[in-house]
């Protein structure tokens, strides 16, 4: 039996003999292996050839998609984002949707502390991005879980909308990202309910309601 990594589009070989993946399966299989390789290695070793390796095909087949590693990168990023979404949490109340959420996040299989970790590990010239340019890369066009969070919180009159700025309703996640940043570990417990309930809900919970 013949093994190791064939150079045809999309043909890899296996302890069971050959199998092929073509199309979006292979572009699939790919960009979830420089993931791997991305969260593994790191920027640092986040080429060509180890992705390649890790997907079990050829640099052509990577090459004929992606000229450069940086276009690679970018792909993988983009593609994590969009293939797993977490279910928004409806707890019935603002408060436990977003320590529901940022527990989520702070958890070490989430996208968000995923990339935050080979941020801190990472070169940010030898990337070529900022953090809020990655973070973009990862949510697409899509709207965050906190703004969905907060828009059904404005709806029950939880929050008062005149209150929630931009820079407010990034709040709760600024913050645990620099928590993050600050020590390289996840955010202890008490520190996601801090930021919650003494920080964030008195800034944007209505007048009447305080």
């Amino acid at each position: 039996m013949v093994t190791g990594i064939c150079d045809s589009e999309g043909e890899t070989m296996g302890g069971s003999g050959p199998s092929r993946r073509r199309g979006a399966e292979l572009e699939r299989a790919i960009l979830d292996a420089a993931w791997d390789q991305l969260v593994a290695e790191g920027y640092g070793r986040f080429t060509i050839e180890a992705v390649a390796a890790r997907a079990r095909t050829s640099k052509p087949v990577l090459y004929r998609r992606w000229r450069t590693r940086e276009e690679l990168f970018r792909a993988t990023i983009r593609h994590r984002g969009a293939a797993h979404v977490q279910p928004v949490p409806d707890t019935g109340g603002v408060r436990g949707d977003l320590l529901a959420v940022l527990r989520g996040a702070n958890s070490g299989r989430s996208n968000v502390t995923a990339l935050l970790s080979v941020l801190v590990t990472s070169n940010f010239e030898d990337i070529g991005m900022s953090p809020s340019e990655l973070r973009a890369e990862l949510i697409g066009d899509r709207a965050t879980s906190v703004d969905l969070i907060l828009d059904r919180a404005r709806k029950r009159g939880e929050v008062d909308a005149a209150k929630l700025t931009p820079r407010i309703a990034d709040l709760p996640f600024a913050l645990l990202r620099h928590e993050f940043f600050m020590t390289f570990r996840p955010v202890p417990e008490e520190v996601l309910t801090e930021i919650v309930d003494e920080i964030f809900l008195p800034l944007v919970v209505p007048d009447e309601a305080q």
